[in-house]
């Protein structure tokens, strides 16, 4: 056949390839009743930077059918875990907030903690690179609060309008239900690429903190502003953040891949593991307060879901702490039934102007309306207030209750005028009085439109070997997509965080930076127009770095609850080992013993220790570091198994902590680990202090130049 012509079926696949697409860029967007509709980007407000508003028939109608696509596993962080705690107010913040909780130092008040993926279902995996939910809800005695945030501080959009559009772009494809729990694919990068308010969360995204360690060793943020209210009605703005008190650590993507293959259910059994063996996970919480009168203060928007406020310049105020010190009983009946809802304050908190705030709160307990069956799933008993509830609200589905008496209406006289309404100096929410004077709009502030700086902050903030895995992230995730025109608007708008980050995704990629990111096919349909009038002028630099976004500057302080791996077989060093676990669990971390076998193994002592795992049912990445107490015969033994020089060389490669005693350094001279034993991190019969020094350190990230390139 000559090389012009082409086969028929091939003909007739471009012939109807060019007609969908001709059908596909000939229809007008409109409202499930044909209503032709000219933005679908912005909710609709009473000013720029007002209230959305509830005729708001467009988003209402978006988010509905959103909310009730699927049931009833819920369509966004539905692969949790969740533990029972308390929380406890260090100081009262009685001049900012009356809530209860933040003034009464001798409360503790009952908490139930979800953790969550975002895209991923019900069976995927933990170690997904991903946002991870973070929802706390507060029992108090003036009724439940939910904070409901994430583990970064911002969020992907600026308005709930574009909230099915963000989570269709990174759920799976539609057309072939793939890729599962995972943003690298092309309808995921079209959409950040088209839509640059997304770069800030995007970034970080990118970076370790989408791969936690544990549940037990990340940050959690309300991400939203809001308003604290005093005694005198005075509001001051807040942020509030959640600190680990084991500091902020992560793992590496090349381990995050194995874990998924090893124990896909890592971060569940982590949190569950530490409640039962006594450690408890901690948070300190912390506030960012912000006057009233210096809401114009920054050269950012308070109220923009993508912005953070820097530490540096607003400094985080701990106020207390949270413990979660009891597992769950039932996982369908407290995990998968609970039910956070932002709308859920008490007097002392109070909502601000943010856009996807406003939209939040319809969007929440529209979609419990289904997953959980009806307007009464507050009856549940992990949703139940620990506040007595009084109201005329009455039936439905799963009504739990026997509602008494003949009146369910207010005002009455039949039953004494009960419920009856109560006074706000006796407690009774009361909403800030804010000013409205607006007309009624749908766009969005100008003061939201700078999308670059805070990406671009966030990046220069980082740690060298942070920023390298950040370039990783995105030549992986990239490098995924079928489409280079995709991959190409990616690297120009990356290239306007930073130019020295886009080059090394473009080397990974084996693409050009474009100079522009016009392109022939979005041109045609006036794609590049919407993104280019989003560009701002130039970048604002109002810090040249932030320490606090890099977990170089977290805590390294604790070992508590880290996993070390004890390599051992019969005839292993009793001495070393008693030595060396006698310090390890005082400083309480887990040590487990790794055999060539399970059951039992015999020390050198003639005592039988029982073996936790068989080296052939575990792998290097569920460790934070090792131990091998030598031994001559135990060293024989361990050599004869191929899989201990991988599991050796696989720790060594993730910059981990390693520690040998006597034979054991014969061990490692046959692992990459020889060729690097004046390493800090490599301790050759040190003193277990030392060993307790490295593994606080958490990696030593210095390493990585030196292991890039081990074959494991």
């Amino acid at each position: 056949m000559a090389k012009d012509k082409k086969h028929p079926l091939e003909l007739k696949k471009i012939k109807d390839l060019k007609a969908s697409q001709k059908e596909i860029n000939d229809t007008i967007m409109t409202t499930n009743q044909g209503l032709k509709i000219n933005d679908t980007n912005n909710s609709l407000k009473s000013g720029e930077r007002g209230s959305t508003l509830l005729e708001d028939f467009l988003l209402r109608e978006k988010i509905t059918n959103f909310d009730h696509e699927r049931i009833p596993e819920r369509i966004v962080h539905a692969r949790g875990s969740a533990a029972h705690g308390y929380f406890e107010l260090y100081e009262s913040i009685e001049q900012f907030s009356k809530a209860g909780i933040f003034t009464d130092v001798n409360r503790k008040t009952p908490v139930f903690v979800r953790f969550s993926t975002v895209a991923g279902s019900k069976g995927s995996t933990d170690l997904a690179r991903d946002v991870r939910g973070f929802a706390v809800k507060f029992y108090t005695e003036e009724g439940t609060w939910d904070l409901v945030g994430n583990n970064m501080p911002i969020f992907f959009i600026q308005d709930a309008m574009k909230f099915p559009d963000l989570i269709h772009a990174v759920k799976p494809e539609p057309n072939r239900e793939i890729p599962q729990a995972a943003s690298a694919h092309d309808t995921f990068y079209d959409f950040v690429s088209r839509t640059t308010e997304t770069l800030h969360n995007q970034i970080w995204v990118m970076s370790d903190r989408a791969i936690p360690r544990s549940f037990r060793m990340m940050e959690g943020f309300g991400i939203h502003t809001f308003r604290l209210i005093n005694e005198k009605g005075a509001s001051h703005f807040v942020k509030f953040h959640w600190k680990p008190i084991l500091g902020v650590h992560s793992v590496t993507w090349d381990e995050a891949v194995k874990i998924s293959g090893a124990d896909s259910d890592f971060h569940r059994r982590d949190l569950w593991d530490a409640i039962e063996a006594g450690e408890f996970p901690e948070w300190e919480l912390g506030i960012q307060i912000v006057p009233q009168e210096d809401e114009f203060k920054f050269e950012f928007d308070l109220l923009d879901p993508t912005k953070l406020i820097p530490e540096e310049l607003v400094p985080v105020q701990i106020i207390g702490k949270m413990t979660l010190n009891r597992n769950p009983e039932n996982f369908f009946a407290e995990t998968e039934q609970v039910a956070f809802l932002p709308g859920h304050i008490v007097p002392g908190i109070d909502f601000t102007n943010d856009p996807l705030l406003q939209g939040r709160l319809f969007s929440y307990r529209d979609t419990q309306l289904s997953r959980l069956g009806g307007p009464n799933f507050h009856q549940i008993p992990i949703n139940r207030p620990v506040a007595e509830s009084h109201n005329n609200q009455r039936d439905g589905h799963m009504q739990m209750e026997i509602p008494k008496g003949q009146t369910a209406y207010f005002p009455n006289s039949l039953s004494g005028g009960c419920p009856h309404l109560s006074k706000i100096a006796e407690g009774a929410f009361h909403s800030y009085e804010e000013r409205i004077d607006a007309k009624k709009i749908r766009t969005r502030s100008e003061s939201f439109n700078d999308h670059f700086s805070q990406p671009a902050l966030f990046y220069r903030s980082l740690a060298p070997w942070e920023q390298q895995h950040i370039a990783e992230a995105y030549t992986f995730e990239l490098g995924k997509c079928n489409q280079t025109h995709i991959q190409e608007r990616m690297l120009w708008l990356v290239s306007q965080i930073d130019t020295d980050l886009a080059k090394k995704v473009a080397e990974g990629l084996g693409l050009e930076i474009p100079a522009s990111i016009q392109h022939p096919i979005n041109q045609a349909i006036g794609a590049d127009a919407d993104v280019e009038q989003q560009q701002p002028p130039k970048k604002k630099n109002y810090l040249d770095a932030a320490p606090t976004l890099s977990q170089a500057n977290t805590k390294f302080e604790s070992i508590a609850t880290r996993h070390i791996a004890v390599l051992v077989a019969d005839g292993f060093s009793m001495k070393n080992l008693k030595k060396m676990k006698s310090v390890l669990e005082k400083k309480g971390a887990f040590v487990k013993l790794i055999a060539p076998h399970g059951g039992k193994v015999m020390c050198d002592e003639n005592m039988g220790h029982t073996v936790d795992a068989a080296i052939m049912t575990t792998e290097s990445v569920l460790f934070d570091a090792l131990y091998i107490p030598g031994g001559k015969k135990s060293i024989e033994g361990l050599k004869k198994e191929p899989k201990f020089i991988k599991f050796i060389n696989e720790a060594f490669k993730h910059c981990k902590a390693i520690a040998v005693d006597d034979e054991g350094e014969d061990l490692i001279n046959d692992t990459f680990v020889s060729q690097s034993k004046q390493d800090p991190a490599i301790l050759i019969n040190k003193d277990p202090i030392n060993f307790v020094d490295a593994l606080a350190k958490h990696r030593n990230w210095d390493r990585m130049e030196f292991v890039k390139n081990i074959p494991v």
